[in-house]
């Protein structure tokens, strides 16, 4: 047996096969809550997302097969590139929600801010597994100039809510790396008392309602509060299993969910009025289940650098599946 062959036998046959389930269900899901509109559109969306699927299990498998060791070398070039292409955004960005978020280079249409989180869980994780008997101190600090470079590029755009998701990436990479458990108590408790006066004076208007929103729901139904409630509606309106794929009638047809955005912040709302909380909960289920995963690779990981890869891109995933929930509060 060649060692390709072996690696590729070798795979973790239940992390492959719960990404490709979900993967999929995703474009069912978006085919689906887009299927009651005739412009060409709306049809490009499932395509697009069934490209972006075949591109990913391309990529997974082509890096599977690469000794992640490489890292030490790769991760400081792709993060300079992500800082690179953010400061491209900003001149050349295209504005989608408001935010100048989105690069189009030729036929590739991407997000980078993606690529820098990810290239900075890549250089986080090699500077705490190299510089492991620094003052635990300066590591954070250092670790916290890592992290502020793109953060305050993403700030720029301004999308608040992808340098949300650093937070929870970072007290992961903090906590496994080693550093003493009474920094990231104060880190948590000082991030809490920053929250109010983040609120009131770096939130605009409109996002401070929609948190009110969030909090209070009966507060103001017909405005700030319209989007919970229809979301919500959707959702229980669902029942046990759902009105069924494609169904007519539903909160999306009637307009009460908005079309041009039901296939990425509304989905959730799509997916449980029409496959009703079983489908709902076999979809975190199968989240849960990737998670799992992950965490037991992490457990069988061969060194630190390994190790803290993987809890970093695991709560990167957690984050953006708890953020996907509920989408819409910080957009």
């Amino acid at each position: 047996m060649t060692p390709l062959l072996r690696k590729l036998l070798g795979q973790n046959w239940l992390l492959l096969v719960t990404m490709l389930a979900l993967a999929i269900f995703g474009v069912v899901a978006i085919y689906s809550a887009t299927s009651t509109r005739t412009d060409s559109y709306a049809a490009d969306f499932w395509r697009k997302q069934a490209n972006w699927v075949a591109v990913g299990i391309l990529a997974f498998m082509i890096t599977s097969l690469i000794d992640y060791r490489w890292i030490r070398w790769g991760a400081l070039p792709m993060y300079l590139a992500g800082i690179f292409f953010l400061i491209l955004t900003h001149f050349m960005g295209q504005r989608v929600y408001g935010a100048r978020s989105w690069l189009h280079l030729g036929p590739l249409n991407f997000q980078p801010a993606q690529l820098a989180v990810v290239a900075g869980i890549m250089v986080l994780s090699l500077f705490l597994t190299q510089f492991r008997e620094m003052h635990p101190m300066l590591r954070l600090l250092l670790c916290g100039a890592i992290a502020a470079a793109p953060c305050l590029l993403i700030l720029m755009q301004p999308d608040l809510g992808e340098v949300i998701i650093w937070i929870p990436v970072l007290l992961a990479l903090f906590f496994v790396g080693g550093l003493p458990l009474r920094y990231l108590i104060c880190i948590i408790l000082i991030g809490i008392a920053f929250i109010p006066i983040a609120i009131h004076l770096g939130l605009k208007p409109y996002q401070q309602q929609r948190i009110t929103a969030f909090t209070h729901p009966d507060i103001d139904k017909q405005g700030a509060a319209w989007a919970i409630n229809q979301s919500l509606i959707a959702i229980g309106s669902g029942g046990w299993s759902g009105k069924g794929f494609k169904a007519p009638n539903t909160q999306i047809e009637l307009g009460f969910l908005p079309a041009t955005a039901v296939h990425n912040d509304y989905i959730f709302s799509a997916i449980g009025e029409q496959w009703g909380f079983v489908g709902g909960m076999f979809l975190i289920g199968a989240f849960a289940l990737l998670l799992l995963t992950c965490l037991f690779v992490a457990f069988l990981a061969g060194d630190q650098l390994g190790l803290l890869l993987v809890i970093g891109i695991t709560a990167l995933v957690f984050t953006h599946i708890s953020v996907w929930i509920h989408r819409k509060v910080l957009v």
